[in-house]
Parts: structure tokens; C-alpha cells; sequence
């Protein structure tokens, strides 16, 4: 049973083209080991190790956008190979064992900016008890020079051998150029050539015996002959020796750095295979970056609901990128936990296929740790298995498509599902098809009725009439449809959730150029096996459903209009608002001019009637000038004063009783009394013991209307539950921004935001962009009980 089961997870994922997406996500990783891991990405089944994926996931894409540049892996090389040639005893080359050396020097790099256990601790916890040896790699660096070569500080006899060969090559360089001088005429040229790593010079077939030197070779043609001067034999000799003591110098060292990989080689593959994870976990967030992801909600539990809004197959979205195609148009699944079995009927060209797919390669995905390119957060249970039986002209491989070939394949899962346990998810293209539509149609129903009692969820595609009726006698089923465009004859490609859909045969044959008298005939047998009611009531269903997306449409925009002309009216007030105050401020300014202007008379009427010769009609004059001031001012304050001010909090007044300013705290609910600070001492007054500090008096006569909210009705809004709170966490800050405006302009009361706590980020960002709303009162954290900081309440205005 094991192997069969095998044996259909692969055929699945070859339908599903799983295949072309690991090849995808492949060109994201940055090493050769991370991408062939990549290219047979595995789907794994136990929920706590997908999990851990996607936290993985999710903790190196953040740290991959914090690092300037993003994460790099430069350095990092496939040493598997090397360390399986030294655990045989093998001596591995200088270029291989100074890969090694650069990729403990990079890995040790990307611990220290992986390395955070408050952040990342999923990734943390992947670096304990890791070994990096740097000692091994100091010993490499220093013995080994770029290229592989052996250094000279590696060995003190290799130095000296070394620089004797260095000294006996200028040596016998120095002595075939004075031989090249002296015995220019018998030579061809003054080029020094090698034959069997020996030098020799090219003299003329006939000055063979006036060279001194031995013949080992001649050209092509016989006119040249290639001897070695004698002079230099003796020294080659000596070279040849020092050479043959170097290489086993080099061959000693190399040997003895292999055994130390030898002896380390094991916890060297746990490090190699350690950061090929974390490469392919940074290859998944990229891709999933690229596809627009979201990470999704696994539950455990087989009854959760399977929520996929706005998703768009993400094969299709390569090819929209890569090679400019057309835009994907995203599909909306939402199976509730009572839904076993959904059949999405429809005409052909429609994307019946492209959905099934789309929908296994979603529960495909979030079990290999990669995010769901969706609008909004997607929620499905944790599949145990994925079994498919498509077969269509769309895969990139001839598939069975005859009737037996279906139903060896359908007879194969149904027997796996018998005798395993788990949470399955069966995918079912044209079920029935391929043989008398009135036995296919029966043996249809009667699968799907047994799936519905093996498997968590089953969605099929067929063309069947008789199955679109299954939902009216059983609840769980339901039916889904592929839109289509009975007037340009083209599909759209939008899945519509609860209404079965036509084929649209006669239309399309219609528009096409079909007798109108066939047309007619095809109707009235259509209506005589009251399949054309059925199409009727569909029809209607697509227009009222076609009537109501228009109304939330025009909805929508009504609301926009509405959010538009406040914003103006907004900005209308506050330019209204500033320009009051400046208005004040300025009246302000000319009563203090005025003022100071009268006191600087008044002090030089002064100055006049103190003087000595200041006389009875001075005194007079001066007195007379005073009273016209003290009118003058009297009449100007009392023009600013307004005989209806009433205080309100925050505002700044004045303590008669003190003399002092203060400012309000609070007022009670008849507006009788004010809590009232003035410099440490905190007070309750009368509303008639302030006055405002341009001197008005309080309003005493005005009536003080309280309106009081029921108890019960503001605290029934006080309560968190599902439909009053969104969840945003793995959201970056703007697509969490448009999740949480479209939430709260369907709410009517506080909302609690789940946002997680993470690095703060998340919530910081959505605390920043809430303070800009203008219809937000104020935004608290939760009570510890609802999630505390990891959860934010927003209050409307």
C-alpha cells in the first residue's frame, strides 16, 4: 500500500506540474547544492515540520530585506564531494581544499548575521552546537594561496626547495643566453622551446656537430634540428630533482589537511547541509516575494475551512512576469468545515483545469514552507495527501485520458483512502467522461458520494447536469462555475462559488453559424427533458448575481465619494480653522499694541503731573485725557469679549480666587463643575470661579444637554470576537494597511488587530498609518487576556 500510495503522490505532482515550479523556485537559489535540492523539492505531510518551513520562511525574508543588498551566500561551495574523497583516505587538490576554507569563512559570516534568538528563532535554534572550525580554516587560508597552490609559508624545507629552483632556472636562463650570443649563426632562431620538460635551442641540420649540446628531437621538415646545450644539463638535472622533493612536499601537506577533513567530516556535513536549508529557506522567501505571497494559516484540525481569496496560479504569474503574458485572474475557494465535495461545472476553455490545479498547487506550496500568492490571508487545513486525475491537452506530457485510464486512477486513490489515515485532498478533471453520459453521469455521483465520506475535500470538474442537483439533497455539497461571455464567445475565467454553470453548446453554435432551424429543434429537445428550465433558472442566478456585483461596485464607489468629499471638507475646515486663528492672533496683537500704547501715555501723563510746575489746569487737562483713554481701551475690550464662552477641556482659564492661571482636566456632565489644574495643586471649582484668560465670563445660563450610550450596548461592542477582529500577522505594513481599512469600513464598532510581535515593525508601521486616520479616535493595546501587545484595538470616531 505504501508503494502505491508513492506511486500516486508522483503522478500528482507531475499533473500538477509541480515539477516546473521547483524549477522555477530553483533559479532563486544562490548555490549549486541549494539548487538541486530545489529542483525536487519535497511536500512534506506532518504539520509541525510545515510549520517550522514557513516560520523559516518568514524570519529570512524580513532579516533578507533589513540587510542592504540582501543575503548573501557568495563563498559558499559543494564541498560533498572533497569530503567523501578524504573519508576514503584520498588527497584532495589545493583548489578543492581551499573551496573548503572559503565556505567556513562565508557560513561563518552568515551565522553572525543569522544569529538572533530574539528575532529569528526558528533559524536560531538551527545553530546550536554548530561547528565552524576556525581553526581549520586559518590553517587553509595560510597554507593554500589563490588558485589552490600551495603556499611557502606552508613549509619551511618547501620555501627553501623553492627558491633553489628559482636560483638554478636564473642560471641556466644566464647560460643559454650566452650560448644564444656566441652561437648565433648556426641557429635558426633565438627562441628556447622545451621537448620532454628539457630546454633546447633550434641549430641548423649542418652546424649540428660546432654546438655543443645533445640532439633530442628535429622539425617536421628535417632542417632543424632541437638540442640541449650541455652546459645546462647538469642543471636541469639538479631543477628536475628539486622539483620531483617539491611536489612531495606539496602531496605531504595536502595529505595532512585531507586528514584533517577526514577527521571533521562528519560535523563538516552537518554545516554544509545546515546553511544548503537555510539557502533554500532564503530561495522560497524570494519566490514567494516574487509571487506576491502570503504565508498560510495550517490548521491541524481536518474540519478547518479551506480560504483562498484572490489566488492566482503561480505558474501563470511567471509567465505574466518572465514573458510578458497576459494578467492571471485570481479565484476565490472558500469550503467551509460542513463541505466535503465541490463540482465546478461549466463550458470548456473556461479554466475548470487551470482551478484544480491552482488549488493543488496552493495546499502543494504551504506544505513545502512557501507563501500563497493571495489577496488576503489563506487559511486550509494541513492536507495528509494530494491525489489528482487530470488528464487534459494542457500538461506539458501526454496523460491517460480514456475512460479506463480515469478509472484505474480514481479505483487507486479510493483504495489508498481506504486504508490509510489522514487528511485528503482529491482533485477529479471530467469525472465520468469518456463513456454513455447516462452511466458516466451515475457512476459520477455515486464516486463522489464515496469521497465525500473517505476525504476531507474533493473538488470535480464535469459537464453532467444530473450533478449540479447533488447539493439540494445533500449539504455536503456545493457548486462552483467557470464564468463565460455569451456574447464575444470568450470565458473570463472567474470562478463563481455557488452557482452551476451552462455549457452554452446552442449559443456558441448560434454565433458560430449554426442552422437557426437546428438551433430551434436542439431547444425544444432541450425543453422536453426540462434541461432548458434548469438553464433558465441558471441564467437568472448569473444575472442576480451579475446585479449584485454591480450594486456592491457602485456601493463601493459611493463610499469612495463619500471618503473623498470628507477628506475635502476636512482640509476645508482646518484651512478655515487657521485662518480664524491667524485672525485672532492679529486682533490679539493690535488690543496688545493699543494697550501699551495707552500705558506708555498714560505713564507720560504721569511724568507731567509730578513735575514741579505742573499747575491746576494740568492737572485738569491730564485728567480729562485719562478718562477719554480708559473709555477708549474700555469700549475695544469689550468688543473681543463674548458674552457666551463656555470652557472645555485643555483649555487654559484663569482662578479668580487665586488670580492664577490653570488648566481643565475635566468637566462634570451638568458642565457645573471643572477638575482644574494650576501648577502641582489639582482642584474641583464652579464653573463660576474661572474666567477665560481674555477676561470672559462663563455662560451660566445656557441649558447642558447629556446624552448617555446604554451600558449594555457599549459593552457588547467592547468584546473581541471572530467577526470584529482581523488577523494581519506575516503581512508587510501596506498590505496589512488595505486589509485593515477594508475591515474597518465594515465595522461599526473597535476592532482588535492581530498583528503578532515579531520585531514591532508590523505593528509599529499600522500604529504610524492609524494615526493619520482621520475617523480613528485612538488605538490601544489589548487586554492581556485578548493577546496584549501582540494585539492592537483601534476605536473609531
Amino acid at each position: 500500500m505504501e508503494k502505491l500510495a508513492i506511486e500516486a503522490h508522483e503522478e500528482t505532482l507531475e499533473l500538477l506540474e509541480w515539477h516546473i515550479l521547483c524549477k522555477h523556485l530553483s533559479s532563486f537559489a544562490s548555490t549549486v547544492k541549494g539548487r538541486n535540492y530545489c529542483l525536487s523539492l519535497p511536500v512534506l505531510s506532518n504539520i509541525s515540520t510545515c510549520r517550522l518551513l514557513l516560520e523559516e520562511t518568514k524570519e529570512i525574508d524580513f532579516l533578507d530585506q533589513d540587510i542592504e543588498g540582501g543575503l548573501s551566500f557568495h563563498g559558499v561551495h559543494d564541498i560533498s564531494h572533497v569530503l567523501a574523497l578524504c573519508r576514503k583516505g584520498g588527497i584532495a587538490s589545493g583548489e578543492e581544499l581551499l573551496a573548503i576554507a572559503e565556505t567556513l569563512g562565508s557560513v561563518r559570516n552568515l551565522r553572525r548575521q543569522i544569529d538572533n534568538a530574539e528575532l529569528r528563532p526558528t533559524l536560531t535554534d538551527r545553530l546550536i552546537n554548530l561547528v565552524t572550525h576556525p581553526q581549520l580554516e586559518r590553517t587553509l587560508k595560510r597554507g593554500l594561496e589563490h588558485g589552490g597552490r600551495v603556499s611557502d609559508q606552508a613549509s619551511s624545507d618547501l620555501a627553501a626547495f623553492r627558491k633553489q629552483i628559482q636560483c638554478l632556472r636564473k642560471e641556466r636562463s644566464d647560460l643559454i643566453s650566452e650560448l644564444l650570443k656566441s652561437y648565433g649563426n648556426l641557429l635558426n632562431d633565438n627562441v628556447v622551446s622545451e621537448r620532454n620538460g628539457r630546454p633546447v635551442v633550434a641549430v641548423k641540420i649542418g652546424a649540428a656537430a660546432q654546438f655543443p649540446g645533445l640532439v633530442l628531437d628535429s622539425s617536421s621538415s628535417g632542417n632543424t634540428l632541437f638540442m640541449e646545450p650541455k652546459g645546462t644539463i647538469q642543471l636541469t638535472n639538479e631543477i628536475s630533482e628539486l622539483e620531483v622533493r617539491t611536489f612531495k612536499e606539496e602531496q605531504r601537506l595536502l595529505g595532512l589537511w585531507s586528514r584533517e577533513i577526514a577527521n571533521n567530516a562528519d560535523s563538516l556535513e552537518d554545516l554544509i547541509e545546515i546553511f544548503m536549508q537555510f539557502d533554500v529557506a532564503l530561495a522560497r522567501a524570494r519566490y514567494s516575494r516574487f509571487l506576491g505571497g502570503l504565508p498560510p494559516d495550517l490548521k491541524e484540525n481536518a474540519e478547518a475551512p479551506f480560504v483562498l481569496r484572490g489566488f492566482r496560479h503561480p505558474l501563470l504569474i511567471w509567465k505574466q512576469k518572465r514573458e510578458e503574458a497576459q494578467p492571471v485572474v485570481p479565484i476565490t475557494v472558500d469550503v467551509s468545515s460542513n463541505l466535503r465535495v465541490v463540482a465546478i461545472t461549466g463550458p470548456n476553455t473556461g479554466g475548470k483545469t487551470v482551478t484544480l490545479k491552482s488549488i493543488g498547487l496552493a495546499v502543494l506550496m504551504a506544505r513545502s514552507g512557501l507563501f500563497l500568492p493571495c489577496k488576503g490571508p489563506p487559511i486550509l487545513p494541513c492536507f495528509t495527501s494530494v491525489f489528482a486525475d487530470i488528464g487534459d491537452d494542457q500538461s506539458l506530457q501526454q496523460n491517460l485520458s480514456t475512460f479506463s485510464g480515469h478509472i484505474r486512477r480514481i479505483c487507486r486513490i479510493l483504495q489508498i483512502l481506504s486504508h490509510q489515515p489522514g487528511i485528503f485532498l482529491v482533485l477529479l478533471d471530467e469525472i465520468g467522461a469518456g463513456t454513455d453520459p447516462s452511466e458516466g453521469s451515475a457512476l459520477a455521483m455515486s464516486l463522489l458520494r464515496t469521497l465525500a465520506d473517505k476525504a476531507r475535500l474533493t473538488i470535480a470538474t464535469t459537464h453532467f447536469g444530473e450533478l449540479k442537483a447533488l447539493k439540494y439533497f445533500d449539504a455536503r455539497f456545493e457548486n462552483a462555475s467557470v464564468a463565460f461571455n455569451g456574447e464575444t464567445l470568450t470565458p473570463t475565467y472567474q470562478l463563481q462559488w455557488g452557482i452551476p454553470g451552462r455549457s452554452n453548446a446552442l449559443n456558441i453554435a448560434s454565433r458560430l453559424g449554426c442552422p437557426a432551424e437546428v438551433i430551434t429543434h436542439a431547444q425544444e429537445l432541450l425543453n422536453s427533458k426540462s434541461e432548458g428550465e434548469v438553464n433558465i433558472v441558471i441564467k437568472g442566478l448569473e444575472e442576480q448575481r451579475k446585479r449584485q456585483h454591480e450594486a456592491a461596485e457602485n456601493a463601493a464607489l459611493l463610499l469612495a465619494r463619500t471618503e473623498l468629499l470628507h477628506e475635502q471638507l476636512l482640509n476645508h475646515w482646518q484651512k478655515q480653522s487657521k485662518k480664524s486663528a491667524e485672525i485672532k492672533e492679529n486682533e490679539r496683537r493690535k488690543l496688545s499694541a493699543s494697550i501699551q500704547k495707552g500705558q506708555q501715555e498714560v505713564r507720560r501723563l504721569i511724568r507731567q503731573l509730578r513735575n514741579t510746575d505742573a499747575s491746576g489746569e494740568t492737572a485738569r487737562v491730564v485728567g480729562q485725557r485719562l478718562r477719554r483713554i480708559e473709555a477708549e481701551h474700555v469700549e475695544k475690550v469689550n468688543e473681543k469679549i463674548s458674552p457666551g464662552w463656555r470652557p472645555e477641556i485643555g483649555e487654559r482659564i484663569r482662578l479668580l480666587a487665586l488670580g492664577k492661571p490653570g488648566e481643565i482636566l475635566d468637566i462634570s456632565e451638568d458642565g457645573l463643575h471643572l477638575t482644574v489644574r494650576c501648577g502641582v495643586l489639582r482642584s474641583k471649582v464652579n464653573l463660576h470661579a474661572v474666567e477665560s484668560l481674555d477676561g470672559r465670563k462663563p455662560n451660566l445660563t445656557e441649558q447642558v444637554v447629556v446624552v448617555k450610550t446604554p451600558l449594555t450596548l457599549s459593552r457588547a461592542n467592547e468584546i473581541k470576537t471572530s467577526k470584529n477582529t482581523v488577523d494581519v500577522r506575516g503581512l508587510r505594513v501596506h498590505e496589512a494597511e488595505v486589509v485593515v481599512e477594508e475591515f474597518m469600513r465594515k465595522s461599526t464598532g473597535p476592532i482588535w488587530i492581530m498583528h503578532g510581535i515579531g520585531s514591532g515593525k508590523l505593528k509599529h508601521g499600522l500604529r504610524h498609518w492609524l494615526d493619520s486616520v482621520p475617523y480613528v479616535e485612538r488605538v490601544t493595546d489589548a487586554s492581556k487576556e485578548d493577546g496584549g501587545g501582540a494585539c492592537s484595538i483601534v476605536w473609531p470616531k
